[in-house]
C-alpha cells in the first residue's frame, strides 16, 4: 500500500483570520525564529546584550542633560527625572525596535517565504518576540535605578504584564500590517524610521500626562503607545496616570492587532511571488 501523502497548498481569498490550529502546530517554530532573532543581533558584537540596555541609558543621559536641565522639562515631582525618563524609554525602545525589525523581516527572510511553507506571520511575530529579551533587561536596569535613587516599588507592579501586553499587541498589529506592506512597496522601509523618530515626541516618553491640556487628553489615548508609557509609569514608579488613556490606549492596540491579522492574512497569498 502507498502510504505517501499529497499535499496541495492553495492560496486563501477573501478576509480571514489566521488558523490558530495551524498556529499551534508549528509552535515551536516561533521558539525557534525568536532565537535565531536573537542570535544574529548579537553575534559578533562586543558588548553584546548589553546593547538592550545602553540604548535607552544613553537617551536617558541625552533627554535628561538637555530637555531636563536646560530647557528646564521636569517629570513626577516624585520621582528623579532619569528614573522618570528610562522608564518611559525602556518601553518605547521596545516598541520602536520590534517596528522597524519586523517591518523588514519579510523582505529580510524572502529565500524562507519562496522556497519552504509555514505559518508567515512567525517571520514578524518572532522578530518582536526577541525583542522582550531587550525589554526584560531594560526592566532589570530600571530596577537598578529605582534602587539608586530610593524610588519604592508599590503593589501597582502587579499590572505591568496589562501594560507590556499593550505594548506588544500594539508593535504586533503594526509590525505584520508594516511587514506585509513592504513586500508590495518598498518605501515602508523609509517611512517607518521617519515614524518613529517623530513618534517619541507625540508620546509622553520625556514628559509627563501634566503638560497635554485637558482637551486632547482623550486624543491623545488614541496613540496605543501614549497609555503604554503612561502605564509602565503608573505600575512602577507610582506616577499619576489616567485610566480613560490608558484604557482607550490599550483598545487601540487589541485593535491593531486584530486589523495586522486580517491585513497580514489578506496579503499572504501575494508574497512568494511579489517578494
Amino acid at each position: 500500500m502507498d502510504s505517501s501523502v499529497e499535499l496541495i497548498i492553495k492560496p486563501r481569498k477573501g478576509w480571514q483570520p489566521v488558523d490558530f490550529r495551524e498556529v499551534y502546530a508549528h509552535r515551536e517554530l516561533l521558539g525557534f525564529l525568536m532565537w535565531r532573532d536573537i542570535k544574529i543581533r548579537y553575534r559578533q558584537t562586543i558588548l553584546g546584550a548589553a546593547w538592550a540596555v545602553l540604548q535607552p541609558l544613553m537617551g536617558m543621559l541625552v533627554f535628561t542633560f538637555f530637555f531636563h536641565r536646560l530647557a528646564g522639562v521636569n517629570g513626577d515631582p516624585q520621582v528623579p527625572y532619569p528614573v522618570f525618563a528610562f522608564a518611559g524609554l525602556s518601553v518605547w525602545t521596545f516598541f520602536s525596535n520590534a517596528l522597524s525589525q519586523s517591518s523588514n523581516s519579510l523582505v529580510a527572510n524572502q529565500s524562507m517565504v519562496q522556497k519552504v511553507y509555514f505559518p508567515r506571520i512567525f517571520i514578524p511575530l518572532g522578530a518582536i518576540g526577541a525583542m522582550l529579551l531587550d525589554l526584560c533587561l531594560s526592566l532589570l536596569m530600571l530596577g537598578g535605578l529605582m534602587l539608586y535613587y530610593h524610588v519604592p516599588l508599590t503593589t501597582k507592579a502587579l499590572l505591568l504584564p496589562l501594560f507590556a501586553l499593550g505594548a506588544l499587541l500594539s508593535a504586533s498589529g503594526l509590525g505584520m500590517m508594516l511587514s506585509a506592506l513592504n513586500v508590495s512597496f518598498r518605501d515602508v522601509k523609509y517611512v517607518v524610521p521617519f515614524l518613529v523618530q517623530m513618534g517619541i515626541f507625540v508620546t509622553p516618553v520625556i514628559y509627563p500626562m501634566r503638560y497635554i491640556p485637558q482637551k486632547w487628553m482623550m486624543l491623545m489615548g488614541l496613540n496605543p503607545m501614549a497609555g503604554m508609557v503612561i502605564g509602565f509609569r503608573y505600575s512602577l514608579l507610582g506616577s499619576a496616570g489616567s485610566w480613560q488613556v490608558m484604557g482607550l490606549s490599550f483598545a487601540v492596540s487589541v485593535f491593531l492587532f486584530v486589523s495586522g491579522l486580517y491585513v497580514f492574512r489578506r496579503m499572504e497569498r501575494l508574497f512568494a511571488d511579489v517578494i
